[in-house]
């Protein structure tokens, strides 16, 4: 059998959200930027996804704007606040274990004039308020960071991180991507002034994020042109995908609560299982603060390239961490930035499950793992108490 547990990556395309594109994608194919009634369909079913969106973090359909992917919506919030703001500071402020798509466009300002600082974190991947204190300056224009982590499944304190960035008069950014549509998220509660979200993190199609932008929140816009989505992203609207995404909002906010009890049981029983039946394993991330279907394990004296590639010749799909960044040779600056070697980074494993995961997919993975991991650790040039000990 094929189990798939690799949902941090990508998400399937839910039939639900499917059905509700297909339309778009056969008949109803108009610019939805015209006047004439085709175009005027269009740009309902826009608007309409465009609520939404909104309805499932709290806001309002007027503080959503609309992207080609996450990446898009974090360097947008980004670049966008810091050039529109620069008058008011040029110091951004972002956590150590931030997803790439945040960190190099933090990395990007610096050509602008801004200067970066980079927040370290605890043991669990978790940004402190004493930490993100003495990153501050009375330059900090713009602090960033995320709800929760791709890689360890980490939920941040960010309500109590804004207030903070508040009180020294800084606005806030949460990367929220593999966060919708998983756990609740409110940004009346949140506090935040931006927050970006994407589809396919969440059962809808790839080619569609979004940006909330808190009413009264300045951005600049990074593309230029027709002036769609209120002149902050122009180019003409995919309206098939924003659809989707739109109903894959409303389907998350109907099953999300009892998706993650379910989620919960199964990640926490593969969790003991794993960690029973296994020696020399450590489990990444905050032990009780993090996503409900994400596991990160790091297995000492084994290369965790080599634990997936045999994996998937036993018929499961891990990894070893974020999909962006899985072609480098490079160890997770999450596992490195929690305090890990980076020969214990080079052997970790991502194991996240979804809306359809299977027990029995997860019970294969249960069957197969101990093997696999006894197999490498025998041609293993890892020692014992050597560097790649957990």
């Amino acid at each position: 059998m094929r189990a798939y547990l690799d949902y941090a990556s990508t998400t399937p395309l839910d039939e639900r959200v499917l059905e509700a594109m297909l339309p778009w994608l056969r008949e109803e194919f108009a610019n939805p930027t015209g006047i004439y009634s085709l175009c005027q369909s269009a740009k309902r079913a826009v608007e309409e996804a465009r609520e939404s969106v909104a309805k499932l973090i709290g806001a309002s359909s007027s503080e959503i704007v609309f992207t080609s992917s996450g990446t898009e919506a974090c360097n947008l919030a980004v670049k966008g606040y810091a050039l529109a703001n620069r008058r008011r500071g040029r110091h951004i402020v972002v956590s150590a274990v931030e997803h790439m798509a945040v960190l190099e466009a933090c990395r990007a300002m610096e050509s602008q004039g801004f200067s970066v600082s980079v927040v370290g974190v605890d043991e669990h991947g978790c940004v402190t308020p004493e930490a993100l204190e003495q990153a501050m300056s009375k330059d900090t224009l713009l602090v960033a960071v995320q709800l929760a982590n791709n890689e360890i499944g980490t939920v941040q304190e960010v309500a109590k991180l804004a207030e903070l960035a508040h009180e020294h008069g800084a606005a806030f950014f949460c990367d929220a991507c593999i966060a919708n549509g998983s756990i609740p998220i409110d940004v009346e509660e949140l506090d935040v002034e931006l927050l970006a979200m994407s589809a396919h993190k969440m059962y809808g199609p790839k080619g569609a994020g979004a940006l909330y932008l808190a009413e009264g929140t300045r951005i600049e816009p990074l593309l230029h042109g027709g002036g769609q989505e209120r002149g902050y992203r122009s180019g003409t609207e995919n309206v098939p995908a924003i659809v989707g995404f739109g109903r894959a909002c409303e389907i998350a906010g109907e099953v999300m609560q009892e998706e993650a009890e379910r989620l919960r049981r199964l990640r926490d029983e593969m969790v003991r299982r794993v960690m029973s039946e296994i020696e020399d394993v450590r489990l990444n991330g905050h032990p009780e603060r993090r996503l409900p279907g994400n596991a990160n394990f790091a297995f000492a004296y084994i290369e965790g390239e080599s634990l997936v590639l045999e994996l998937d010749f036993a018929g499961v799909s891990v990894s070893t961490g974020s999909a962006c960044t899985s072609p480098t040779l490079e160890p997770s600056h999450v596992l490195t930035a929690i305090g890990l070697s980076k020969a214990q980074a080079h052997g970790s494993l991502r194991v996240t499950l979804g809306r359809f995961t299977r027990k029995e997919e997860v019970e294969h993975f249960l069957s197969v793992l101990p093997g696999v991991v006894e197999r490498l650790r025998k041609i293993s040039p890892f020692k014992r108490g050597g560097e790649g000990y957990v």
